[in-house]
């Protein structure tokens, strides 16, 4: 795995298939690689459940995957990109959360500045 990728990342998108129990078994994994690359557990992270359109090959439940969201602190979402079906909206969601993880932090600057003083 390029670590590089989670290195440079603002927010990320983590993507498992419903109807594939084995990538939902993979998602801590990835979370825990990105947390340790960022040294940070407040990143903006989507949990998407891809290929909602497959109901009747589903192996994870839309629970398990709100449970596993709540877990890692994170949105959740699930989408079918094969009929286009919430995509848009995940992406919307990451960039909003980023958006606000840098308003957060820059107004956490704006404080410290005001706080410093000139002798």
């Amino acid at each position: 795995m390029n670590f590089f990728f989670f290195r440079d990342g603002d927010g990320f998108l983590i993507v498992y298939s419903i109807a594939t129990r084995s990538s939902f078994e993979k998602i801590d994994r990835f979370h825990d690689q990105i947390t340790r690359v960022k040294d940070t557990e407040q990143i903006p992270i989507v949990l998407v459940g891809n290929k909602s359109d497959k109901i009747t090959e589903r192996e994870v439940s839309r629970e398990e995957g709100i449970n596993m969201a709540r877990r890692l602190k994170c949105a959740f979402i699930e989408t079918s990109a094969k009929y286009g079906v919430n995509v848009d909206r995940a992406f919307y969601d990451a960039v909003r959360m980023v958006r606000q993880n840098r308003e957060g932090g820059n107004s956490r600057r704006n404080k410290k500045k005001g706080k410093c003083a000139i002798l």
